[in-house]
């Protein structure tokens, strides 16, 4: 039997509010995974060396093996489930993943894509250096990195297109 304290916990999980009764050291991933049945966040070490559990939150990369639950109370978390639009079209990202073979295995992709989101939204044209540093703290089990680098650089020149074709619209 646990001693531990239930909290309520509320944030905003793929644009949709959601809250539950969960123990105060409840993890993220755990609460994701088994509360919201959102399975893409994969629990690959436990220790926050591989990035397979990565989700963005409140506009910050991190991974959700080493946050609580609470901590994200009140925020706003996006996983691999909340990427592709409403329609179920892929976001630049997965397509280019995709596209250019940016997986093998698949375990760590939601984990390096979600970064990668996070990566463009901080620098909309990152050099191959840049990816590669910006993804250091998700490790491929495949080496998978040459193709999963052009993916990012790929869906950095479709995002910058569709902004491009915005604006003149």
């Amino acid at each position: 039997m646990s001693t531990d304290a239930k909290v309520r916990v509320a944030m905003s999980v793929n644009g949709r509010q959601v809250s539950a009764e969960v123990e105060s050291r409840t993890l993220l991933i755990h609460y994701l995974r088994e509360n919201l049945n959102l399975t893409g966040p994969h629990i690959g070490c436990d220790t926050s060396h591989c990035g397979a559990c990565t989700v963005d939150l409140d506009g910050k990369s991190v991974k959700s093996c080493t946050v609580f639950a609470i901590q994200a109370e009140g925020g706003s978390v996006l996983t691999i489930e909340g990427m592709a639009a409403a329609d179920g079209s892929l976001h630049p990202l997965q397509a280019a993943f995709h596209e250019h073979h940016g997986l093998q295995c698949g375990f760590c992709t939601p984990g390096m894509i979600t970064r990668a989101h996070r990566l463009l939204q901080e620098n909309p044209n990152p050099t191959e250096d840049e990816i590669r540093m910006g993804i250091s703290g998700n490790i491929c089990r495949c080496t998978g990195y040459q193709n999963i680098v052009k993916a990012i650089s790929a869906a950095a020149e479709t995002i910058a297109g569709l902004k491009k074709k915005e604006a003149a619209e």
